[in-house]
């Protein structure tokens, strides 16, 4: 995997038409300028969200609606008009491109250039622009914007299809820096981290961790509301007295931690804090007779890819590859691992426990 690399300056001059030509093809090299103007998507992103907490804090947390996908708070509404009006003014017009994100509802069809048909658009590009609302919101912990691009194939887009990858951390109040990771499909990871005051980029490393085993680690399948919170933690146990790590010279050998946003959760395992994270919401909810709209949607795991892209295991909790359509409503229950040997010794069990409790 390519070591951590040094780009430009977040207020550097923003990509014309000419550096991405008509005729060019999704490849690698092809591909790079895209992964440049999604990481400038999300600095604009970032910078929007922190020039706005400085003048509305107060208001973040107000319901603005509620869609299929997701309760929105006035935090998330901030970010709307921006996105639309960084991809009028910076996109490239020589790729045009299909807008999939939250506050877009299903059927409903944004493109850029303005009015292109669907079915002529190049790429699929699918946004959540504030990952973890309801840490942000309060202050509590950092969110993240997430973005991933896929050459358009229509309604059969999905998950495997992506093809580049970014997602930048959305700072609380009194963090000075903020972390952003990218990757084009097969070049491996580029991580740096932005310092808020100086405005200067620096390269930062990104290693998931290589332990063999759980103990004295962090690893948690997701649990954050409380409903159907006692069926997922009598999985959970489970899964650890199977594992044999259970009551082990007295127990307390596996940490959890309930990070809520699937981008944090990502986050952890890319840089060596977990070493698994599960999300098992979905299947939990369908099993005590729940509406599932308040889980994991493609959205939320539409960055996946830069955890494989780091040597981790991303699939979903039978040990297949995610293959989810890219939209804002379809459920999804998925498993990370930091590494292949933790996955190799998760997965029957898992799958066996599913069986009987799910």
């Amino acid at each position: 995997m390519p070591g951590p690399c040094i780009l430009k300056r977040s207020n550097e001059p923003v990509v014309q038409d000419a550096i991405v030509p008509n005729h060019m093809k999704p490849t690698p090299s092809g591909l790079e300028p895209l992964r440049k103007l999604l990481c400038k998507l999300q600095n604009h992103i970032r910078d929007t969200l922190i020039a706005a907490r400085s003048r509305q804090a107060h208001t973040f947390a107000r319901i603005a609606g509620v869609t299929a996908a997701d309760t929105i708070y006035q935090v998330d509404k901030i970010t709307e008009g921006a996105i639309f009006h960084w991809f009028e003014e910076t996109w490239p017009r020589s790729v045009p491109v299909e807008l999939v994100m939250e506050g877009i509802e299903d059927g409903d069809e944004v493109t850029f250039p303005r009015g292109t048909p669907v079915k002529q658009t190049r790429y699929k590009v699918i946004l959540d622009p504030i990952d973890g609302t309801r840490n942000i919101m309060y202050d509590k912990r950092s969110a993240w914007a997430l973005a991933a691009l896929a050459p358009q194939r229509g309604a059969k887009t999905h998950l495997g299809d992506i093809v580049v990858a970014v997602m930048t951390e959305l700072p609380t109040s009194k963090m000075f820096r903020s972390d952003q990771f990218s990757a084009v499909r097969g070049e491996g990871l580029k991580s740096r981290t932005f310092n808020l005051a100086s405005r200067k980029w620096s390269p930062i490393p990104a290693k998931p961790s290589q332990a063999k085993n759980f103990e004295h680690g962090f690893a948690s399948l997701v649990k954050f509301f409380p409903e159907a919170k006692g069926l997922m933690a009598t999985l959970e146990e489970e899964l650890w007295r199977e594992l044999g790590v259970h009551g082990k010279n007295g127990g307390q050998l596996v940490f959890d931690d309930q990070y809520l946003s699937t981008g944090g959760q990502l986050y952890e395992l890319l840089v060596g804090h977990d070493r698994m994270i599960g999300d098992l919401r979905p299947p939990a909810y369908a099993k005590a007779g729940l509406a599932a709209s308040l889980c994991c949607h493609p959205y939320d795991i539409c960055t996946a890819m830069l955890l494989q892209e780091a040597g981790g295991v991303v699939e979903t909790p039978e040990g297949k590859a995610l293959r989810s359509p890219l939209d804002t409503t379809t459920p999804v229950a998925w498993m990370g691992y930091a590494n292949p040997t933790l996955a190799r010794t998760v997965r029957p069990v898992l799958k066996r426990l599913m069986a009987k409790f799910l």
